[in-house]
């Protein structure tokens, strides 16, 4: 296969598994059962901190929206490039794809930061999450 078809496979993919990373925290969340982390994570008290939610919205319900649209975007071009559709079409999906994971990951090192630095805690599902989304991000150069 083509390097043009494999990385919007990886891509899709990827937000696949991001998105469901999201979710999996968001229905923890909502039902109020605690998050079970590998290792020594200390998923609950992450998610359930004072940096869980951005402008009164959980952090991980913009994760799923972030993943979704990465998602669909990819299977978008997916579909393009199999139909030999011009770059110049493509290019405009793939600009706005880049300015949500520019801001994705700029906000997952944020998280990360503070998860490090403040909190003293972590938990492996959001550390996944934003590797994820810096792995998006470099992915985007290729």
């Amino acid at each position: 296969m083509q390097k043009d078809i494999i990385i919007p496979i990886i891509m899709f993919v990827l937000g696949g598994c991001g998105f469901l990373i999201a979710k999996h925290i968001h229905n923890h969340k909502t039902k109020n059962k605690p998050l079970i982390c590998p290792g020594r994570s200390e998923c609950h008290a992450v998610i359930h901190s004072n940096y869980a939610e951005i402008f009164g919205v959980q952090n991980e319900v913009f994760g799923m929206i972030y993943y979704a649209f990465i998602s669909l975007s990819f299977l978008l071009v997916f579909i393009l490039t199999l139909y030999s559709i011009p770059a110049d079409r493509i290019i405009f999906v793939i600009f706005l794809v880049f300015i949500a994971s520019l801001v994705s990951v700029l906000y997952s090192i944020y998280l990360l930061g503070v998860q490090i630095f403040i909190l003293k805690k972590s938990c492996i599902w959001c550390i996944i999450s934003s590797f994820i989304s810096i792995l998006i991000f470099i992915l985007l150069f290729i």
